[in-house]
């Protein structure tokens, strides 16, 4: 009996990106969409396009949100799909014979950037591999990582051959309210671990790992390739990593607000 696969998703006020990402799926056995609370028209469009929508509001990260959806999936496979996320047709066939005939029970997928107008391609962004194909049961997110968590999978992995497409920030303006938004979510688990609640800790997390950042990933990996978006995307995904770090300090060390004298 031919394997079944289940996409497994998680989506607030997309209708702008959904339409794309589901036409490139139309092809799974079940689409499963849990939503924390979409005011547009993304239950519509799920429905639209044949996939199980429902609505979880007690959203508490993006690893336990993406672990109901899982849990929602009864085909043998599944892919893990975010909602700016297209599969290539390349990419879609290649999935459809691995899990017929598959090697492994989790595979890597190359993943292919959108910046402002570029593609991403140097710096160390690409081949950003994702673990988003697994057997059923085989894997779980992990909880408690920020909003970058990833299934976990013990045993030996394939890669897969070609591009999971990737329309992550086709605006400066969305980037920033993302990193906004990721920097935050971060500071539960860098809290939990203690991460940057001394001076000196925040001086090497929160200054000197993002210039450290900045020039591995412009100069040593080759970002400056990537022309002026490149430049612009090192110098603010520096400034991201800053940002999780003052959050972080914050949040262990913030003391009363007083009125100044």
């Amino acid at each position: 009996m031919p394997a079944t696969l289940s996409i497994a998703m998680i989506a607030r006020n997309e209708e702008a990106n959904l339409p794309r990402t589901l036409d490139s799926v139309r092809w799974a056995d079940q689409i499963v969409i849990v939503d924390s609370g979409s005011v547009d028209r993304t239950p519509e469009i799920a429905r639209e396009f044949g996939a199980e929508h429902s609505f979880n509001r007690d959203f508490r990260g993006h690893p336990e949100q993406k672990n109901i959806a899982i849990g929602k999936c009864t085909s043998d496979w599944i892919l893990l799909l975010d909602a700016d996320e297209v599969v290539s047709p390349a990419l879609a066939e290649e999935i459809q014979r691995t899990i017929q005939n598959p090697q492994y029970e989790a595979y890597w997928i190359p993943r292919l950037n959108l910046f402002m107008t570029r593609w991403i391609r140097h710096g160390g962004f690409y081949p950003d591999h994702k673990l988003r194909l697994y057997r059923r049961g085989s894997a779980q997110m992990e909880q408690g990582v920020g909003p970058h968590g990833t299934p976990q999978y013990d045993g030996p992995k394939g890669t897969l051959k070609h591009d999971l497409v990737h329309y992550a920030y086709p605006s400066f303006e969305n980037y920033l309210s993302h990193m906004n938004d990721y920097s935050s979510e971060n500071v539960y688990a860098l809290v939990n671990r203690g991460k940057g609640r001394t001076l000196g800790a925040f001086i090497r997390l929160g200054l000197v790992n993002p210039v450290a950042t900045f020039i591995k990933n412009y100069f040593f990996r080759l970002g400056f390739l990537d022309g002026v978006e490149g430049l612009i995307y090192h110098l603010n995904h520096s400034v991201y990593i800053h940002w999780k770090y003052v959050k972080a300090w914050d949040a262990q060390n913030g003391r009363e607000l007083r009125a100044p004298k």
